[in-house]
């Protein structure tokens, strides 16, 4: 899913690798055109593969689709919405006591934010929600860190098991049937294996990655030392900045009052990205040659690669999820091209920008402006990352 990709942008944020600088527009510029470059390589490779592209078949497949199922799609990732708001309801309790309706609509905006404007929308959400509740912009990018850290754990958490437990059905999918294997080093591994030792590194990594969240919270002051001594060694400017900034994201875990708050953000999470997938499993079967093949655990798959495609982002065009969901469906479920096509493009318009005209509604009522949002926004996220920079 497209607004997934934040993930991966999270771990930047977090160690300050992406703290905005008075060149911003000129870095703007410069992503821009790598994602460009970029999608256009992706783009000339697929069409190179589609030289019998039925594009009569496409439209067909596409005329065809049951419309209940899209909607019920569209349904389940609107409930997404308002579980991102309960979440930051959760987040908030430390600083303030308010209500997941009221976080609501700024969600929603945010969200359609990032849908029209791409990766300089993400801070609407944190700046809208530090503007109604009357808090500092720099304590709701905590939360957004810590919102993106838990988005993080539940998506490798689920994927990683989905990958393990589902292991005998997913293993007969065609691209991994096939018997297609890759040498790495001395050894000789099969496809499917190399995906199934990828959910057991997903595994590590959030177990892992949950240890040194819990030994920061505790101490944040003995973990900045630690990580201060360590690498030390090597420069002492990168030691002070890490040091820095691991004292600062301890800090922020605070947003979490307590083991109950703990455990009621644990489980919002992987209820919403569970849903996500229950929202592919419904898109997926609006297609007759599709739907009967796809179950829960080819869904899941399906996210991942969506994930991982999203990484490569462009406002309103998107680009790498669609191409990543589009060549797991033909490539690894054995779906023809045309039929992948169009549910890898309706994937996308479901999960990703169905949320535009509630937004534009709600933006209407709120009487806000995107334009105007994304600088301030922008203004903001720079000024509270000067402060912890």
């Amino acid at each position: 899913m497209e607004r997934t990709c934040s993930l991966h942008r999270a771990g930047a944020r977090l160690w300050g690798l992406d703290i905005l600088s008075g060149s911003m527009n000129k870095k703007k510029m410069l992503i821009t055109v790598l994602v460009l470059v970029a999608l256009a390589a992706l783009v000339y490779l697929q069409v190179k593969s589609w030289r019998k592209f039925d594009w009569q078949t496409f439209k067909e497949q596409t005329e065809d689709v049951k419309l209940f199922y899209v909607g019920l799609g569209v349904a389940v990732i609107y409930f997404d919405y308002y579980l991102r708001a309960l979440r930051w309801k959760i987040l908030l309790r430390p600083v303030r006591q308010t209500t997941s309706s009221r976080l609501l609509a700024p969600t929603v905006i945010g969200f359609t934010g990032l849908a029209l404007l791409g990766r300089p929308g993400e801070f609407i959400r944190p700046f809208l929600i530090a503007r109604k509740e009357n808090l500092n912009m720099s304590s709701q990018l905590a939360v957004w860190v810590v919102e993106r850290i838990f988005d993080m754990g539940a998506f490798a958490l689920i994927t990683a098991v989905n990958i393990l437990w589902a292991a005998d059905r997913l293993q007969q999918l065609p691209g991994f049937a096939s018997g297609a294997s890759k040498n790495i080093g001395r050894y000789h591994l099969s496809a499917f294996r190399i995906f199934e030792l990828s959910g057991v590194g997903l595994l590590l990594a959030v177990a892992l990655a949950s240890w040194f969240a819990i030994r920061v919270r505790k101490n944040p002051g003995a973990a900045a030392r630690a990580c201060e001594r360590l690498l030390g060694g090597i420069s002492q400017r990168l030691a002070t900045g890490v040091s820095h900034r691991v004292h600062k994201f301890g800090e922020g875990l605070n947003t979490i009052q307590d083991l109950k708050s703990f455990l009621q953000v644990s489980a919002i999470s992987l209820l919403l990205w569970g849903t996500i997938g229950g929202a592919y499993v419904a898109v997926t079967h609006a297609y007759a040659d599709i739907g009967p093949e796809i179950t829960l655990s080819g869904a899941f798959l399906l996210t991942a690669g969506s994930v991982a495609g999203g990484l490569l982002q462009l406002p309103l065009v998107g680009g790498g999820s669609q191409l990543a969901t589009i060549t797991i469906l033909q490539k690894i479920f054995g779906f023809a091209p045309e039929v992948s096509t169009s549910c890898g493009i309706m994937l996308w318009l479901v999960t990703f920008m169905s949320v535009i005209p509630a937004g534009l509604i709600l933006a209407h009522f709120e009487r806000v402006s995107f334009t105007k949002l994304e600088e301030e926004s922008l203004e903001e996220e720079e000024k509270a990352l000067d402060k912890i920079g």
